[in-house]
Formats: structure tokens, sequence, C-alpha cells
């Protein structure tokens, strides 16, 4: 189903494979402004569409016109401390990944993006089933009141209790990696910043806000880098040109839908989607 971009945008491809594109576009859109989880499906499609370097070049400049819409639409609920506190280990992230796609092929960057997010998925997701069996044995009535109050308030707070200073180092370390590495390997930093927000205990517009500004100031840091390594090129602009609209589409339908959209719901859908797209990328 792959096939390369010719001298015009999409000149090669089939109806099919551009439907394809158009909807990972839309995702896109729908995965900033309301459900983040669903922006590695859109990774999973352009990986389907094009060769793994040449659509991680075409989905940068629609993640960033995701990233700006976003930026607008939660600007006011955004957590600096956090973004601070990410961006070193993000920054160490971003060389080790240029170092990485200057030296592997195609099938060895899907692969271990593909290990990278279904490990950091699984791992997560065992982590809250066993801070939900903890929660139950304590005090239920105290775990929702709590649960609650995170919600409104949008702020980190873990459902154990406040970490440990150096156990909450260490994971803002890991995912801080993890995030940058992936990101400029194939985009798919999201899931890693999003179970990152996820076991910080943000509620729905906290987790949107800070994850806005944090992938505006990553994608844009990516740009030079993208540029350089020959990911960005103009036949691939191109064919963002034909796609930026769907973006801005899916942004709208994100928008709204987000008030609508369950905490624990929203939290399921964010793992849920992570694996899956994690398991496509193996193939």
């Amino acid at each position: 189903m792959a096939q390369r971009l010719a001298a015009g945008p999409g000149a090669e491809l089939g109806v099919l494979p551009f439907v394809a594109l158009v909807l990972a576009a839309l995702l896109v859109g729908v995965s900033k402004t309301a459900v983040s989880g669903v922006a590695t499906l859109s990774v999973a499609l352009f990986t389907a569409v094009l060769p793994a370097r040449e659509s991680t070049g075409v989905l940068l400049p629609l993640l960033l016109v995701g990233d700006v819409l976003a930026v607008r639409a939660y600007r006011g609920h955004a957590d600096r401390a956090v973004l601070l506190r990410l961006l070193p280990s993000v920054a160490a992230g971003l060389v080790l990944g240029v170092v990485f796609v200057a030296r592997t092929s195609d099938v060895v960057m899907r692969r271990t993006i593909g290990v990278l997010l279904l490990t950091v998925a699984v791992h997560h997701g065992w982590q809250r089933a066993r801070a939900r069996c903890r929660s139950r044995a304590r005090a239920p009535e105290q775990g929702s009141e709590q649960g609650e109050d995170r919600r409104d308030r949008g702020r980190p707070g873990g459902a154990e209790g406040p970490p440990t200073v150096r156990r909450h180092r260490l994971r803002t370390v890991f995912f801080g990696l993890v995030a940058g590495f992936a990101t400029m390997v194939a985009n798919a930093g999201g899931p890693a910043m999003s179970l990152y927000l996820l076991s910080s205990g943000f509620g729905v517009l906290g987790f949107l806000g800070t994850g806005a500004w944090f992938f505006l100031i990553v994608n844009l840091v990516k740009v030079p880098f993208s540029v350089g390594l020959g990911l960005i090129t103009a036949d691939g602009l191109a064919l963002d040109g034909l796609l930026a609209l769907a973006v801005v589409a899916g942004a709208g339908v994100g928008r709204a839908l987000v008030h609508r959209i369950d905490q624990g719901v929203f939290e399921r859908l964010v793992l849920v989607f992570t694996a899956l797209a994690s398991i496509d990328l193996l193939r």
C-alpha cells in the first residue's frame, strides 16, 4: 500500500490511500482539541500509506497546524511548571532521535516506536489498575471525591497521593526522554506525553492545555532538524496544503466533543488508541 510521492502532491497515490491521509489529518485535529490518543492512529495511517521517513516529514507541518489551534483553544489551562520540568529531558530525547533517524531504516524506526509506545501503555494501564484496587480497598468514597476535585482543578495529583520527589523526577526524566525520542523519530511523542499527564492526575482541560503548549514548542524545535535530515520536502509541503483543511475540520469536531467526555472514558480512550496504534507499528 505504501507508495512514494512524485512531482506533485499525492501524484502516485490512489484514491483509497489519499482518503486514508485525509482521515489521518482529520484525526490530527481531533487529537489536538479532544482525545489526544487518536493521534497515534494518524501516525499509523501515514506510515501505512507512505514510507516511514517520508510520512514523518509530511505529518509534522499538519501537527503544527493542530498545535496552533489547540493553543488558541486551551491556552489558559496549561501548567507551565510541568512544561519547564519536562523540557530538559525532552531536548535530550530529541538529540537521540536525530542520531537514530540519521542511521536507521524505515522498518527499524517504525518497529522501535511501536515497542516503546506499547511498553509505556501496558505499564501505565497496569499502574492504574493497581491504583484502583488500592483505592477501593482503602476508601472508595474519599477516592471519588478527590477524583472530582482533580477534575475541577485540572491540576496534577496522583491517585495514590503525592509521589516522593525522587520518584517524580525519575518519571519526568523517563517520559521526557521517550516523548522527545519518539516525536523526533516518528511524530509519536503524543502517547508518552499523554501517559505522563494522566499519571500526574490532570483533568481533561489541564491535560489538553499543557499538551498543546508542549507540542507546539517541541514541534517547532523539530522543524530545522527535519529539514536538515531531508524529512520535510517541497512535495511533502504541497501535500500538506491539501490536507491542512482536514486538520482544521477535525479541530472543530474536537472542540464540540471535549466538554461531553467523561474523565474516566477519556483516560481509557487514550490507553486503547495508544495500544492499538503501537501494535500496528510492529507489523
